[in-house]
């Protein structure tokens, strides 16, 4: 479900995706919230929202149960997969570019990382130092 406000406890939460195993949620109402912790919720990570989706979002998603988390960056081109266990997160994998995965809780079907990103532009390359000509490095002996 794309966006869905849940109420979780005291928590209000909006992640960007959620989703619930059929046998928790048969039917999806027409409602303007749920109360019913999801199974799975997705966060598009951009440069505004990373900090708040990892160190105020995580946690709550922790504490209610939800058995999943996903972290998509468009822009890195990588997806990092979460599951709670005994209440911590544990990273389950980090896949990054034109790759095949199966993750959790999806691993029965095989996602290609590459259709995530087919419509979006490749990043410029990267600079480094050593190709940065004139430019001088000073460091401040005080």
């Amino acid at each position: 479900m794309d966006e869905p406000e849940l109420h979780l406890g005291d928590d209000v939460i909006v992640p960007d995706l959620a989703g619930w195993r059929q046998e928790r949620l048969p039917i999806v109402a027409h409602v303007a919230f749920f109360t019913l912790v999801p199974d799975w919720v997705c966060e598009m990570l951009s440069p505004s929202t990373s900090v708040h989706d990892r160190t105020e979002k995580l946690p709550l998603y922790a504490a209610a149960g939800v058995q999943f988390a996903w972290f998509v960056d468009v822009k890195a081109r990588t997806l990092e997969v979460m599951c709670l266990r005994e209440g911590e997160w544990v990273i389950r994998g980090l896949h990054r570019g034109d790759v095949r995965v199966r993750a959790e809780p999806f691993d029965a079907f095989e996602l290609d990382l590459a259709i995530l990103w087919a419509k979006i532009a490749a990043p410029p390359p990267r600079s480094s130092r050593v190709s940065e000509d004139g430019t001088e490095y000073h460091v401040d002996a005080k």
